[in-house]
C-alpha cells in the first residue's frame, strides 16, 4: 500500500501556523513512507473563497518547502461527482430528502436545550420518503444503534454512540453540496490512506466513518493533532501575535528555524532541538506526537532562528542584510566590507531584520543615541575621558582590534578608572547605543576615521549639554 496523506486548506485566509503545522506532520509522514502527499483547496464557501487566500496558501507552503505531489485539486471542480454520489447514498437508502423548515428545526432545538438535551435533528423526515424539491435538503441516514470507533493514531481508540450522532445534511436546499459530503468523497477518490489533521475535526470523524461505510469505501486511518495554544492557555490567535505563515518571513524568520520550531511543537525526540530536514524525515512517527496541546513560545522561535542565522550562509546574510539597509535609505557604499560585519553581528541577530538593525551603524553615521546609554555613559565626566581616548587612538597606527583593547586599557589606567569608564562610553559614541560586539573588534571594522569622528562628535554632545 503507497501512503497517501493530504493537506486541505479552506482559502478563507492566510496559511496560519496551525495550518502549516498540520501540512508539515502530513508532509513528513508521506516523505518517510515513501508515499504521496496531496494538497486540496476546500473551496466551497464561495462567499469567504477568495483567490488571493488561496495565493497566500501557496506562498507560504513554497516558502516553508513543503511541496506537493499531486494536485491543487479544487472542490468547486467536483460539483459534478458529489451528486453523483449523493444521489448514490439516495439511491441504496442511506440519504433522505428533509423538508424541515429553519422555524421547526430552532424550535426542536430550543425545546432539546431547554429539557438539558443534546441539539440534534430528530428524524422527522427520515421515513417519508419525499421526494426531492427547492425546499428540501439531503440528509444522512446514520445508523442508529452501534458505536463507532476511531482508531486514532494520536489519541488513540475513541469509541461514539451512533445514538450521540444526527442525521447530518449532505446537501442544502440549492443543492450544494456540505463540509463532510465533499471532506469524505474527496478522500475516497484520491485514496487517502492517512488523514492527519486537528482534533477540531474530531466530532467530523464519526459521520465521516458512517459515510465511507455506507458507501463500501475503505477507511483511512486517522491521526488528530492537537491544537496550538497562545501563552494564556487559550487557542493560539490575532490576539497573540503573528500567527500567518508569511508574517514571520516578513519579521525576518528563516523557513528552516519555522520548520524546526514547527516539528517540535507537539513532537519529540529525545532531547534534540535541532533537526535538519532530512532527520526530520527519519525521525518522523505520528505515534510520538504529544497527545495534549502545546503552548506557542515566541523566545523559543527566536532562539532557534538565532541558532540557523548563525549557521546560515554568509552570502545569504549579506544580501538580506543589505536589501533591507537600502530599504531604509542607507548605502553600503561608504562602509566596511559586509562580509566583516556579517561575520560580526550574525552571533548577536535572532532574525533577518535585527541583522540589519545590528549592521546600520557601520554604514550611516550615528545622529542621536539611545536615550538610557547616552543617560548613564555620556555625561560630564565622560567628556574627558573621551577626548583623552581620541588623543591616543589617533596616535595609533597599528588600526587592529589588538592594539585598540591596548590603548582602551592605557587610557583607563592612565585616568585611573575601571575599563567600563573607557569602553562604555566609547561603545556608545561609536554605536549609538549600550550594546554591540567587542567595542575593539568593532572599532576596528568601522575604521579609524569613522571612530575618531564619532568620539570626538559624542564629547561635543556631552559639552552641548552641559552648556544648555
Amino acid at each position: 500500500m503507497t501512503v497517501r496523506t493530504r493537506f486541505a486548506p479552506s482559502p478563507t485566509g492566510y496559511l496560519h501556523v496551525g495550518g502549516a503545522r498540520t501540512a508539515l506532520f502530513s508532509w513528513l509522514y508521506a516523505r518517510k513512507m515513501g508515499g504521496k502527499f496531496v494538497l486540496r483547496i476546500e473551496d466551497t464557501d464561495r462567499e469567504r473563497s477568495t483567490q488571493e487566500s488561496v495565493d497566500a496558501i501557496f506562498q507560504g507552503m513554497s516558502w516553508l518547502g513543503l511541496d506537493h505531489d499531486e494536485g491543487p485539486f479544487y472542490q468547486t471542480e467536483r460539483f459534478d461527482r458529489y451528486k453523483e454520489v449523493i444521489q448514490q447514498l439516495l439511491d441504496s437508502g442511506h440519504a433522505y430528502h428533509c423538508d424541515c423548515s429553519r422555524e421547526r428545526l430552532d424550535e426542536m432545538r430550543e425545546q432539546q436545550m431547554a429539557n438539558k438535551q443534546k441539539p440534534r435533528y430528530d428524524g422527522c423526515c427520515r421515513d417519508k420518503g419525499l421526494a426531492a424539491s427547492t425546499d428540501t435538503v439531503v440528509r444522512f441516514r446514520n445508523p442508529i444503534d452501534g458505536d463507532v470507533l476511531i482508531e486514532d493514531m494520536v489519541k488513540g481508540d475513541i469509541v461514539i454512540n451512533n445514538r450521540e450522532l444526527d442525521d447530518l445534511i449532505l446537501a442544502r436546499s440549492d443543492d450544494t453540496p456540505t463540509y463532510n459530503l465533499t471532506v469524505v468523497v474527496d478522500d475516497w477518490d484520491m485514496k487517502i490512506t492517512h488523514v492527519i489533521r486537528g482534533d477540531d475535526h474530531i466530532n467530523n470523524t464519526p459521520r465521516q466513518i458512517n459515510i465511507l461505510n455506507a458507501l463500501g469505501a475503505e477507511l483511512p486511518k486517522y491521526a488528530h493533532v492537537p491544537m496550538i495554544l497562545g501563552p494564556d492557555g487559550k487557542r493560539l490567535s490575532k490576539r497573540h501575535g503573528a500567527v500567518s505563515v508569511m508574517q514571520y518571513k516578513e519579521d525576518g524568520y528563516l523557513p528552516e528555524a519555522l520548520i524546526n520550531y514547527l516539528v517540535r511543537l507537539g513532537w519529540s525526540h529525545g532531547d534534540q532541538e535541532i533537526f535538519s530536514l532530512q532527520e526530520m524525515i527519519e525521525l518522523f512517527d505520528i505515534g510520538d506526537i504529544n497527545k495534549s496541546a502545546s503552548t506557542f513560545n515566541t523566545e523559543k522561535l527566536d532562539w532557534l532562528n538565532q541558532q540557523y542565522i548563525m549557521n546560515s550562509d554568509d552570502a545569504m546574510l549579506i544580501d538580506e542584510m543589505t536589501k533591507a539597509l537600502v530599504a531604509q535609505g542607507v548605502s553600503l557604499d561608504d562602509g566596511p566590507e559586509p562580509t566583516a560585519v556579517i561575520s560580526l553581528i550574525k552571533e548577536r541577530c535572532n532574525s533577518l531584520l535585527s541583522l540589519a538593525k545590528e549592521a546600520a551603524y557601520f554604514y550611516s553615521d550615528v545622529d542621536e543615541y539611545d536615550n538610557k546609554a547616552a543617560k548613564k555613559h555620556l555625561k560630564a565626566g565622560a567628556r574627558d575621558v573621551l577626548m583623552q581616548l581620541h588623543s591616543n587612538l589617533q596616535a595609533l597606527d597599528d588600526w587592529q582590534a589588538s592594539s585598540i583593547h591596548e590603548v582602551i586599557q592605557q587610557t583607563a589606567e592612565s585616568l585611573e578608572v575601571g575599563m567600563g569608564k573607557v569602553g562604555m562610553p566609547m561603545r556608545v559614541a561609536i554605536t549609538g547605543s549600550g550594546s554591540s560586539p567587542s567595542i575593539d573588534i568593532t572599532a576596528e571594522v568601522l575604521g579609524k576615521e569613522k571612530t575618531l569622528n564619532r568620539i570626538e562628535k559624542a564629547a561635543q554632545f556631552i559639552e552641548s549639554k552641559q552648556a544648555a
